[in-house]
């Protein structure tokens, strides 16, 4: 499959300062790219110089098998054919709807303007409302013009910087819906930024974690989510909680919730590497045990898609060392503040660092 977008060794400095070190990605036709990582590791940085806004100090960027950046030459924004939707819109408050979706394409024939212009109004819902200025038009309105003045230059690759974020949840979630099917559709790579691990789980094909200017891993959501490669990237995409762990024997680890199995490769990484100290354990690996001796007390409740939303922590009959004071997770049962219950660990293979 052709890669639309190629990044090779790229690093940026800004005022001495490396903000981005040796990014290497590669972005196939039609894919949608998430970037995500805490406030301040580059990822907002690395959509601008895609873009063309930050100069580079080294590597290479090519977009669809064109070098568009190197040390020594770096094409203008203008021409790299590349789509923008900017967190705030960046809409012309003068210009009516209709307005600001022509404002890059009236360098092309009339017939061919207004051919663009309706199918862009058709498909973003917009008929109706193209006479009307910005603040005329709803927050989610006003998200669809900016996305139709983005796509009305047909650009071979579109960036998106926290698109969803001004928007309230509803919303948010039906406009990432109809946005990845308009972008299927029309058959568009794109790249987004955001510090949401939800709307990248749902928006996104790939998904580069980012951490103090690198990129630890990138992958599909399945990939990443079922096996981390790193704690940051754990941590930050809150896969689960963080368990402290001791060896007993060879093939078995002991926690404050019981012991636990060990496969002959995680037997290897532990003899290997004898600083592996924590237990990711995600919500979906624990279960009640209402036969057991509690072990856990509750301490926060919340209610979501997936039911009761637990907060507990350990009660300390095990070995002070393995006590916790945050541990998640999910149950169709309702239980009550400060209440004890017992949790298990199903078997799975678990993931140590």
């Amino acid at each position: 499959m052709i890669d639309v977008l190629s990044i090779r060794n790229l690093s940026v400095e800004l005022q001495g300062k490396t903000i981005l070190s040796k990014i290497a990605l590669n972005l196939a036709a039609g894919d949608i790219l998430g970037l995500v990582g805490p406030s301040g590791c580059g990822k907002t940085t690395l959509l601008n110089t895609v873009a063309g806004f930050v100069e580079v100090n080294k590597g290479e960027l090519i977009i669809n098998n064109s070098t568009v950046i190197t040390p020594e030459n770096t094409l203008p924004p203008e021409q790299r054919n590349v789509g923008m939707i900017f967190q705030d819109y960046a809409l012309f408050p003068h210009l009516t709807a209709e307005q600001n979706i022509l404002f890059g394409i009236e360098h092309l024939p009339k017939i061919e303007r207004v051919e663009r212009l309706e199918e862009l109004l058709e498909l973003l819902a917009l008929k109706g409302l193209e006479k009307r200025f910005p603040h005329q038009i709803s927050g989610g309105q006003q998200q669809r013009v900016a996305i139709a003045r983005a796509l009305a230059p047909q650009p071979q690759l579109l960036l998106l910087d926290e698109p969803f974020s001004n928007i309230d949840a509803r919303l948010r979630n039906e406009l990432m819906v109809e946005l990845r099917t308009l972008l299927k559709k029309l058959k568009i790579s794109a790249v987004f930024v955001t510090h949401n691990k939800d709307e990248v789980f749902s928006f996104a094909d790939k998904i580069a974690v980012m951490h103090e200017g690198e990129i630890l891993q990138v992958g599909t959501p399945v990939e990443v989510c079922k096996q981390p490669k790193s704690w940051q990237v754990a941590d930050f995409l809150q896969l689960g909680s963080w368990l402290a762990i001791k060896r007993l024997d060879f093939d078995a680890i002991e926690t404050a919730l019981g012991k636990i199995a060990v496969s002959n490769d995680l037997q290897k990484k532990l003899n290997d590497q004898a600083q592996h100290t924590f237990l990711l354990l995600k919500p979906q690996n624990i279960k009640v045990v209402d036969a057991l001796e509690p072990n856990v007390k509750i301490d926060h409740i919340s209610i979501n898609e997936q039911g009761y939303y637990y907060v507990c922590s350990s009660l300390a009959q095990t070995d002070d060392s393995l006590s916790f004071t945050q541990l998640r997770f999910y149950s169709d049962q309702l239980f009550l503040l400060n209440q004890k219950v017992a949790l298990q660990i199903k078997p799975h293979e678990p993931v140590i660092f």
